[in-house]
Order: structure tokens, then C-alpha cells, then sequence
């Protein structure tokens, strides 16, 4: 898939922008990450609030296996296959992405960047 087919998608929260992130895409509105690109497939982001509506319309969560551990469950979600046939029903569930995305954003604030110096050596 590529950026303008993701546009696409995120169209009903305006522009967005895509980044390399863990061997794909992290979909970003307003500086908040709202989804990935990863094994050729969008993956929304969803939280203890918009969870249970993901998997009531069939939604799968992505665990990823670490080599040698245990599984662990990521905080995104497949796109109801719904929402591809219908431009509203995909509006509803970015938007559900981008919220929970605002909500971890609030949880959890960026951190400074460090402004090292270096000790020219």
C-alpha cells in the first residue's frame, strides 16, 4: 500500500503523516500516532475504551511474538472489513484510532529530547 492509498483512508481526519516505523508505516494526525502499516495491513490503534468495540465488529488485535518469548498484545487492531466497502464506516473507526491515540498521548507525554553536548573528543 502505498502513502496515497493511507491518505485515502485517513481522509475524513485530514492530512496525516507516514513515518518508517518497525519494518512499516506509523500513521501519524497531529503529531498523534493513530495506526500502523505493518504485514500489509493497516492496524488502528484502540484502547481500553475503544477495544471491546473493535472486536465486536470482528476486528483482530495484533500480538506479536518476540523470538523465544512470550506473545504480547499491541494496542492496534485490524480495520473492520466493513469500513473498506463504506467511506462513513471507515470515518468512524479512524476516528475511534486518533482518539485513542489522543487519550495514550495524554497518558503518557512526550519526553524532552536530550541536548547532549558533545565533548568534542
Amino acid at each position: 500500500m502505498d502513502n496515497e492509498e493511507i491518505q485515502e483512508i485517513f481522509a475524513a481526519l485530514g492530512p496525516v503523516s507516514i513515518r518508517r516505523m518497525f519494518g512499516g508505516k506509523g500513521i501519524y494526525c497531529d503529531r498523534v500516532i493513530l495506526a500502523l502499516y505493518l504485514f500489509d495491513e493497516i492496524m488502528l490503534k484502540a484502547d481500553a475504551e475503544s477495544a471491546p468495540e473493535f472486536s465486536a465488529h470482528g476486528a483482530r488485535q495484533w500480538v506479536y511474538q518476540r523470538p523465544g518469548g512470550k506473545p504480547v498484545a499491541m494496542p492496534y487492531w485490524s480495520v473492520p472489513d466493513a469500513a473498506f466497502d463504506d467511506p462513513d464506516e471507515m470515518a468512524k473507526w479512524v476516528r475511534l484510532a486518533y482518539e485513542a491515540g489522543r487519550r495514550a498521548a495524554v497518558k503518557a507525554p512526550a519526553k524532552p529530547r536530550s541536548h547532549r553536548k558533545s565533548s568534542g573528543r
